[in-house]
């Protein structure tokens, strides 16, 4: 999804949780002041009854003591009624969304149980179109083909639908018109468990759990060794960085990864695609936030990572795609350029201007 998109979405979901969020502080404000009317309203007409029966002689002033002691204890329940309410309340709508959760089904992306034997890496797009549900077309007449082990550059300015071709290949969404293929096979006929691990991922952000570096490495092979996971982490320049950790692979990592930095959170990406071991690998923005130490660390892992494999680099740092098999450049959900660097640059074209202007600005 591009960034205008994702903003838009955004967007839309803060507007959304404004009213219920705001209509439920103004029903707890409401009923923390009705507690407090009740108490105060109460506290007033039993000392006024108090004081009477007091100056009449009906109750000694033990009594009347004794008598507002057990008032001041039978309120405090009451109050802790009305948390637990409140937490009753919260705790059922956690509940249903539990019971929501459970009730999903898999996609209903409609593929097929095909999957292709002895699979080599060959993406096709034929005649490609797509728009979101605005309506809008982001990708239009896309044609392009990419051979295995063949690594190609997808560049742009931002919104020109370089991040949703490597959605509709991962089967997030699905044509509007044409065909996406793996080795000649439409990808709708695929299984969409087998095409997905035939695929791996390095994002511009890697979502990291609340737990280990090892159990989150394993995420991409459940069934890897110890061995496999550091020859992984090896391969990534990952493994220096892990051992000087204080529990080393056993470390954990926080929320989000906190603990780690973000030239460490790209190598733990790589370390999971080299574990992975696929045939198709899609780097989006891998080193867009990074310093110069860190770039050349995950650069020099991406160089090994790509090597034998079918390799899409979306990419606005044109120092990553320079030394790419092939250069697409998208304008306006279209191609408009396809070649190596050099040719690109002696078109003058598009390409020609997006890479003088990145030169002006760095």
């Amino acid at each position: 999804m591009e960034d205008n998109e994702k903003k838009s979405i955004e967007n839309s979901l803060v507007e959304k949780s404004v009213k219920p969020y705001a209509a439920s502080s103004r029903e707890t404000a409401k009923m923390m002041n009705v507690q407090g009317i009740i108490y105060n309203l109460s506290f007033v007409i039993v000392l006024g009854t108090a004081i009477f029966f007091l100056r009449s002689g009906n109750i000694t002033q033990g009594e009347f003591v004794m008598f507002f002691g057990y008032i001041t204890f039978s309120y405090t329940p009451f109050f802790r009624l009305a948390s637990f309410y409140r937490s009753y309340k919260r705790a059922s709508v956690a509940i249903k969304r539990i019971f929501w959760l459970k009730g999903l089904v898999p996609e209903a992306m409609k593929h097929g149980n095909k999957t292709i034997k002895n699979f080599r890496g060959e993406i096709e797009f034929r005649n490609v179109y797509f728009s979101y549900n605005n309506g809008v077309e982001v990708l239009k007449d896309i044609n392009l083909k990419i051979s295995p082990g063949e690594t190609v550059a997808l560049v742009g300015e931002s919104g020109v639908g370089k991040t949703t071709l490597s959605e509709l290949i991962l089967g997030y969404y699905k044509p509007l018109k044409g065909q996406i293929l793996f080795d000649g096979v439409d990808i709708r006929k695929l299984k969409l468990k087998w095409m997905r691990e035939q695929i791996a991922v390095v994002p511009q952000e890697i979502s990291v759990f609340n737990d280990t570096l090892i159990s989150n490495i394993k995420y991409a092979n459940p069934s890897a060794s110890k061995e496999d996971i550091v020859r992984a982490a090896k391969a990534a320049n990952a493994h220096e960085f892990i051992i000087k950790l204080p529990k080393g692979y056993r470390t954990l990592v926080g929320e989000r990864g906190i603990k780690l930095s973000t030239g460490q959170k790209q190598r733990l990406a790589l370390t999971m695609a080299f574990l992975k071991n696929p045939k198709i690998l899609l780097l989006d923005e891998p080193t867009a936030s990074l310093d110069a130490m860190s770039e050349k660390k995950v650069q020099e892992g991406i160089n090994k990572l790509i090597h034998g494999r079918t390799t899409i680099i979306i990419a606005h740092r044109f120092s990553t795609v320079k030394n790419a098999d092939k250069i697409v450049v998208l304008d306006k959900g279209r191609i408009v350029e396809v070649g190596r660097h050099a040719e690109l640059m002696k078109k003058k074209g598009k390409y020609f201007q997006l890479y003088s202007l990145q030169r002006g600005i760095d």
